[in-house]
């Protein structure tokens, strides 16, 4: 027996209400929003949900505890533990998505690729398109699920630290080819230190070398742009050689740019987790406006 496997890593509604009773199936509502929002990702998973969701929680569970950094990837063992327990295998086909259309699922689906599961999907439009489409919804507490048996392991390639991404960066002092790129999913004003960081404690203004890639760009209604457009957009950035490393705020939306590389083929991607929150609050690592 063939055990079911995403087509692609992003689905469409419509391929995930075909296999939606599928048993090798986990879905996964990762839904999170800004504070400024003021709402709960877990409240609406619980008040509306594609039927069989679990809640993944990334911001507050689903995290290095030891870090005083926000949604830091947790280790391998407690990943596995914590997944396990929302009924994931290691053949598991995942489909995750958000609240939001894409926003926070890419996030989810990046934390998989580093524990190293390969059969995960975001659903491109989320929740508002699978209700625009009339599909079923349920609520209230989930059903209790079977423990899954969840090994993880952890993928270097797919993630990058400070030092990593100092070293990615281009030197005035050296003559070398740059075979790695940076890009900063955040707002262009951010990026230039026009807008203060919301993070207190945090400088404005961007990593030396870094290329400001807002996330929206990359989306339309909720949407990933078609895969033609995507391409076109990293192709007047960065070569496909380049080793890409993603940057946000806090590491949420660099994984939409994590995403969309992938979808286009990119070969060499990882994410910063620490990203802005880190190298903006750290005084020894450099930083620019323009």
């Amino acid at each position: 027996m063939t055990l079911l496997t995403p087509p692609t890593p992003l689905v469409d509604c419509q391929w995930l209400a075909t296999h939606l009773h599928d048993p090798n199936l986990v879905v996964l509502d990762a839904s999170w929003y800004m504070p400024a929002a003021k709402r709960s990702g877990e409240q609406e998973w619980l008040s509306q949900r594609i039927p069989g969701a679990q809640f993944f929680d990334f911001d507050s569970k689903i995290k290095d505890e030891n870090s005083p950094l926000p949604h830091m990837l947790p280790s391998a063992e407690q990943f596995s533990r914590q997944v396990s327990s929302l009924g994931v295998n290691n053949h598991s086909c995942i489909v995750i998505y958000d609240g939001s259309g894409i926003f926070s699922a890419p996030r989810v689906w990046w934390m998989f690729k580093a524990m190293g599961h390969e059969h995960v999907a975001v659903l491109d439009g989320g929740l508002p398109e699978w209700m625009a489409q009339r599909l079923p919804v349920t609520s209230g507490d989930a059903k209790p699920v079977v423990k899954g048996e969840f090994i993880a392991k952890r993928q270097a390639a797919w993630i990058a630290d400070a030092g990593q991404v100092q070293m990615a960066l281009p030197s005035p002092q050296s003559s070398q080819q740059v075979h790695s790129q940076v890009l900063d999913a955040r707002s262009f004003e951010r990026f230039s230190g026009q807008a203060a960081d919301p993070r207190s404690g945090v400088r404005a203004g961007h990593m030396p070398g870094a290329i400001c890639l807002p996330f929206g760009e990359l989306l339309q209604q909720g949407r990933f742009l078609p895969q033609a457009q995507l391409a076109d957009k990293f192709a007047k950035l960065l070569s496909t050689e380049h080793n890409l490393i993603c940057s946000c705020g806090s590491g949420v939306t660099a994984a939409i740019l994590a995403l969309a590389a992938n979808i286009i083929g990119h070969q060499h991607i990882a994410v910063y987790d620490g990203s802005w929150a880190e190298w903006g609050s750290s005084p020894h690592l450099p930083v620019i406006t323009d």
